[in-house]
Order: structure tokens, then sequence, then C-alpha cells
């Protein structure tokens, strides 16, 4: 059966995280006047902010815990006294910061032109709603998406089959004509795996290979399969 609908993950997969978040930290230090070499505290900072999203996708912490614990575990990591108020500030101030930078993975608007006019597209996020918004706002790929599914109104994360389920029942969309696009092998491939959908593997960041799907290293060798 064709592929009628592409459902896409956003964060490392559409929007380049990692470079935005860099960005974001160093304004925010300049902004506290905090002494604290970026690339030393990116290194800390990425596993551990890695290892609060996996407990948060899974639902054993709240958003709140994420946002304030995985800075505090960083700073005390690299031994940097600073008070939970600064860090409640630096935290707070980090996600209305953060969707004001843009820059996208190499291909992706390309790639979202090439695929605008030959299927629908929609986004499954599990990042949270007026961030994603704003950064969909901000990257301008916003008008590329029928409908945007995010973790916080929906009430569950992917690989949550139930995600899945209602993203692909709201958009009329059957799961054997859909494929997700993704960056997790855990939450985008064997969540959509899970309810009969298709999918693409975009291994960008800290993922290994293997045989459930397509793999790519590359957004614009998509076009290769779609």
């Amino acid at each position: 059966m064709e592929i009628k609908n592409i459902f896409f993950d956003l964060d490392h997969t559409l929007w380049d995280f990692e470079r935005n978040s860099a960005l974001t930290f160093d304004l925010l230090f300049k902004k506290y006047n905090l002494d604290i070499n970026l690339n030393s505290f990116l290194k800390v900072y990425i596993p551990i902010n890695l290892k609060y999203w996996c407990l948060y996708r899974t639902e054993s912490i709240s958003k709140e815990y994420l946002r304030f614990n995985r800075l505090n575990d960083v700073f005390k990591k690299l031994k940097i006294n600073i008070s939970s108020d600064l860090i409640n500030k630096i935290s707070y101030d980090y996600i209305e910061n953060l969707p004001k930078f843009n820059h996208l993975i190499d291909g992706a608007h390309e790639l979202l032109l090439y695929l605008k006019n030959k299927y629908k597209l929609f986004l499954i996020t599990n990042g949270f709603r007026n961030v994603q918004a704003n950064k969909l706002k901000n990257s301008r790929i916003d008008n590329f998406f029928d409908s945007v599914y995010d973790s916080e109104s929906i009430g569950v994360k992917k690989p949550n089959p139930l995600i899945f389920n209602f993203a692909l029942n709201d958009s009329n969309s059957k799961a054997a004509e859909s494929i997700m696009i993704g960056d997790s092998f855990e939450a985008d491939i064997q969540g959509s795996l899970a309810v009969g959908m298709k999918a693409i593997h975009f291994i960008n960041f800290g993922e290994k290979e293997h045989n459930e799907c397509i793999i790519v290293n590359n957004l614009l060798s998509i076009k290769e399969f779609l």
C-alpha cells in the first residue's frame, strides 16, 4: 500500500536542538555573568538532559522536575556553586529563549518543500506545547503541517501507542498508509512500528544502527524512498 501520510518528529529531526540549545545557554551565561565554559558545560549537560528526557518520556518525572534537576546535576558535577533560585531563573529563561533560535537540521526545509505537494504532513512531538509551537513559527516551517500533535496536549508521550493512534485517528490516516520519520529509536521508530506504521530512522545524534526500518544519515536521502 502506498504512503499517503508522513508524521515527523521535531527536535533532532527537523529542528537543530543541539545548536539552538547551545546558543541559548551562551546567551544566558552572559546575561547572568556566569564564567562557565560553554563546551565543558554542554559535554556534561547533553547526556544528563537525555537521561532526564528518558525518565520524562516514561512518565517517571514531571516537566518541573526535569527542568530544574537537569541543570542542578550539571552544576554539581562541574562543582559550580549556584543557588537554587538562580537555577530556577535559568531554567525559566532557557525555555523562554530556546525557541527564539531557529536553526534547522541541514536539508530540513528542502525536504519539506519536496514532500509537501506529494503527501499530507503531520508532526508528533514529546516537547512542551507552547515551546514547540514557537519553534515551528520562528523557524518558518509551521505552514508545512496539517496538524501538530504534542504530548502535553494529548497526555501521553511517544512511544506510548495512544499518541500515535490519536494522531492517526484525528488526521484520518490509516497506519498502513503512514510513515514516521524521527531520530529516536525508542520513541519514534519502535513507537510507530508498534501501531502498524512504517518508519524512517534519521540517525543524527547518539543512536545505533539496526535493521528495524529504513535508516538515513542525511535528511535529503529520504527523497530516495518517498
